[in-house]
């Protein structure tokens, strides 16, 4: 125990009297504590100041690592299955071509009402209307809606709605209603829609009125 006051006494002496003297003069413990504490600061200081920013750099780098390496990984897949994606290409492109064949043009829409118009002529039905409404135009196409009301026996009629299924163009039937009359005959009143891709000038159109809407919104 006196050993240990002794020594305890023996350090606070050392830090007794630093006052003005030469820090190189100064005793061991005062030098070992002032030479650790500088030590300890210059450490803080290079971690906010520098190796903190080094730590979020590299964080950074390990993290666009670890994303190139996935993006590396879905090319490589996409390299190992790019011969079967050409050909899907090919299929899509074909299958839409043939889409499009069915989609009239502007030009080609009288024709199209005259082929409607036809096939109930040709079954012997009686058209009591026949009024092509107002087009819609949507994103990549317009439609054009029809009401009609034709009369006529059951096989005519029904034969009627076959034919309109199977014009080269598309045509819908739509809220189609059937009702008997007092003869034996039918009367089928329908909205028919037919399709037709847009040309050059109603394409920019939209996209004009497209970019428009976006431009309005806060």
């Amino acid at each position: 125990m006196a050993d240990l006051k002794n020594f305890g006494a023996s350090l606070v002496d050392q830090f007794q009297g630093l006052n003005g003297r030469n820090p190189g003069l100064w005793p061991l413990a005062p030098r070992v504590l002032c030479g650790t504490g500088v030590l300890v600061l210059a450490m803080v200081l290079g971690w906010f100041l520098y190796w903190s920013g080094q730590v979020d750099e590299l964080d950074a780098g390990e993290a666009a690592e670890l994303t190139l390496k996935n993006d590396y990984k879905v090319k490589v897949q996409q390299s190992i299955n790019l011969d079967g994606l050409r050909k899907q290409k090919i299929q899509v492109r074909e299958y839409v071509a043939t889409l499009e064949k069915q989609l009239p043009s502007k030009a080609e829409m009288d024709a199209l009402l005259s082929d409607i118009n036809q096939a109930g002529v040709g079954r012997g039905l009686q058209f009591e209307l026949f009024k092509p409404g107002q087009v819609v135009v949507r994103d990549y196409y317009a439609e054009l809606p029809i009401d009609i009301k034709v009369s006529g026996n059951y096989h005519d009629v029904g034969a009627f709605t076959s034919d309109i299924a199977n014009l080269p163009r598309i045509v819908t039937l739509n809220n189609m209603n059937l009702t008997a009359g007092t003869t034996g005959s039918l009367t089928l009143q329908a909205i028919a829609k037919t399709f037709r891709y847009l040309d050059q000038e109603e394409i920019l159109a939209q996209r004009k009125l497209a970019n428009e809407k976006k431009g309005s919104k806060p």
